[in-house]
């Protein structure tokens, strides 16, 4: 990882991730069954993660950060998920975040936010799934926003937002009434007006304290405002491309946990685990390119976030969620009957990588958005 490296500072260049490896060794790999079966969710863990500087990239040093951005928050990422996919995911939901916020230009909201959420002390979701998804011409947009004496009132439902609990906040989007634009926002769930209701159960990241957010006339202070309607598009343009890159981190750290998985099966069956379309150095190359490729995307993004490259963002990410999916099968593969029990990382890795197929953006939608992207301009 040479790009996260070169962006770190010299005194702790030489492993800036070997404490965040050993925090995962020994506080959240023992309980990575109880986060998958148990639906049990590592919220020690996120918050000893913030302390050991786990979320201080998204952050720059003025409000508490260590400002090693993106390239450091998406090493840290794949660091978590080589042992637990969920807890990667919510890596991702409180860096997200607090990288929403950080690229605001609400100096109250990045004062008052930025300093608890570096180190874990205020845990974050992000809701603009269905935010990117009603900009994409994909869903109707589940909340609407009015103008109120001091902020925004709003009304709806987002039925699937995850990293929440009633002392965690998340940010998300919406139309305003009688104004052309988005609203984004922070939301406290603790706030009058609003509702945290539990929903389905999922077959993989259960864990992840997904629920669906309840607006009833949710009163949103111009302190928490992180863009108005008349400033969204080029806020969205700040925030969009690191959303999706960092998403790789996730796939990273999976795709090499099945490489790894694929090593430990050969030590025994490698004679006839041969006869597999996909072998573990096939798997490791395609790990590698796909590696090179997001820390050069997020070096070029750290250095300008209206860096000209959406399109290879999104390329690479659809790339990453095939790979995910490629490199788990043929884990489970090689594994066999043994990967196929309840207990076995391989069946779980399988349901992990769907996951990563199916977030937003899901693998539809990216095809959809890079086909708009590159078709020929209408004169």
């Amino acid at each position: 990882m040479s790009a996260v490296l070169a962006s770190v500072p010299a005194a702790s260049a030489a492993d800036p991730f070997a404490a965040i490896r050993d925090l995962v060794k020994r506080e959240l790999a023992p309980k990575v069954l109880d986060v998958d079966m148990k639906a049990e969710y590592p919220e020690s863990f996120l918050r000893a993660l913030g302390r050991a500087g786990g979320f201080a990239g998204a952050v720059t040093p003025e409000y508490g950060g260590n400002g090693r951005r993106l390239t450091y928050t998406i090493g840290v990422m794949e660091e978590v998920a080589k042992t637990c996919l969920s807890t990667g995911f919510l890596v991702w939901c409180q860096t997200a975040a607090a990288r929403y916020i950080q690229m605001s230009d609400n100096e109250a909201a990045k004062r008052g936010l930025l300093p608890r959420l570096a180190t874990g002390e205020l845990l974050a979701g992000t809701g603009l799934s269905n935010t990117m998804k009603s900009c994409d011409e994909i869903e109707e947009s589940r909340l609407t926003a009015k103008r109120v004496p001091g902020g925004y009132a709003v009304n709806g439902v987002l039925p699937w937002v995850s990293n929440l609990g009633p002392d965690h906040i998340f940010v998300t989007g919406c139309p305003v009434e009688g104004e052309k634009g988005l609203a984004f926002v922070v939301v406290d769930c603790a706030a009058p007006d609003f509702k945290l209701v539990e929903c389905a159960h999922f077959v993989a990241l259960d864990g992840t304290r997904t629920l669906a957010c309840h607006f009833k006339d949710t009163f949103i202070p111009e302190a928490r405002v992180l863009a108005h309607p008349d400033a969204s598009a080029a806020y969205l343009r700040r925030i969009k491309p690191g959303m999706i890159l960092a998403q790789m981190g996730m796939g990273l750290g999976l795709v090499d946990a099945c490489a790894d998985m694929m090593r430990q099966s050969n030590r025994t069956h490698a004679h006839v685990n041969a006869f597999l379309d996909d072998q573990a150095d096939d798997i490791a190359n395609a790990l590698s390119a796909a590696r090179d490729a997001t820390y050069d995307l997020a070096a070029t993004l750290d250095a300008d976030p209206l860096a000209d490259i959406v399109l290879d963002i999104l390329k690479l990410r659809l790339a990453g969620g095939e790979l995910s999916l490629r490199a788990a099968n043929a884990a489970l593969l090689h594994m066999g009957a043994k990967g196929y029990l309840m207990r076995s990382p391989a069946q779980r890795r399988l349901r992990e990588a769907y996951f990563i197929a199916i977030v937003t953006p899901a693998t539809k939608h990216l095809r959809k958005e890079i086909a708009r992207l590159e078709a020929p301009a209408v004169h």
